[in-house]
C-alpha cells in the first residue's frame, strides 16, 4: 500500500470553515458600510442644501446691488463680491464627507477582492467545474463574489458622481443646475434599488437574518 503524501492527508474541512466564516463576516461588513454610507449621504445632502441656499441668496443680493448701482456708479465703484466664510466652511464640510465616503468605497472594493480570493481558493481545492456543497443554504461560492462586485461597482460610480458634485456645486451660477446636483446627491442614481435586496439576500443566506 502506497504511503499518502502530506498533501493527501491535509484536512479540507477546516479550510472551508475558515472560508465560510470570512464570507459571513464580509456580509456583516457590507451591511455596516452601506449603513454608514447612507448616514454620510444624509449629512452630505444637508450640507449641500445649505450651500445651494446660500448661493441662491447671494445671487439675489448681488442682483439687487447691480440694479442699485447700474445707473449711479461706474464700473470701479461697484462692490466686489464678499468673502462668505459660512459658504467656505460648508464646502470644507462637504469635502470631508466625500473623503469618508471614499474610504468606505475602498473598503467595499477590498471586501470584493477578499471574496474573489475565497472563490479562487475553493477552485484550487476542488478543481474548476466541480460542484461543491454551499457554505450556508443555497448560494454557490462564486455568487457571493458576483453580488459583491455588483454592489462595489454601483458605489464606485456613485462616488464618481459625488466627486463631480463637490467640485461644481459651489461654483455654479445656474440655479437649475444646482438643483440637479442637489437631487442627484440625495437620490443616488447609480445605487440601484436592487442593492438593498442583494444585501438582504446575502444577510439571509449567511444567517445574519432569519426567515
Amino acid at each position: 500500500m502506497a504511503a499518502k503524501s502530506p498533501a493527501d492527508g491535509t484536512p479540507r474541512r477546516p479550510v472551508l470553515s475558515v472560508s465560510a466564516r470570512k464570507i459571513k463576516d464580509n456580509a456583516a461588513d457590507w451591511h455596516n458600510l452601506m449603513m454608514k454610507w447612507e448616514r454620510l449621504n444624509d449629512n452630505g445632502f444637508t450640507t449641500a442644501n445649505k450651500i445651494v441656499n446660500m448661493k441662491i441668496s447671494e445671487q439675489f443680493q448681488d442682483n439687487k446691488l447691480e440694479i442699485a448701482y447700474d445707473n449711479s456708479a461706474t464700473e470701479s465703484e461697484k462692490p466686489t463680491p464678499k468673502y462668505n466664510e459660512e459658504l467656505d466652511n460648508c464646502c470644507a464640510e462637504l469635502l470631508e464627507t466625500l473623503k469618508h465616503m471614499t474610504k468606505i468605497q475602498l473598503k467595499m472594493e477590498k471586501l470584493t477582492s477578499t471574496t474573489k480570493a475565497i472563490c479562487d481558493l475553493e477552485t484550487f481545492h476542488h478543481g474548476a467545474g466541480n460542484c461543491t456543497a454551499p457554505f450556508f443554504h443555497t448560494w454557490p461560492t462564486p455568487y457571493f463574489y458576483e453580488v459583491s462586485l455588483k454592489l462595489s461597482e454601483m458605489y464606485q460610480k456613485e462616488l464618481q458622481l459625488k466627486q463631480t458634485i463637490v467640485q461644481e456645486i459651489a461654483h455654479s451660477a445656474d440655479q437649475d443646475l444646482m438643483m440637479v446636483y442637489l437631487s442627484s446627491w440625495l437620490y443616488q442614481p447609480y445605487i440601484e434599488n436592487s442593492s438593498k435586496l442583494l444585501l438582504e439576500a446575502m444577510l439571509l443566506e449567511t444567517g445574519h437574518r432569519q426567515c
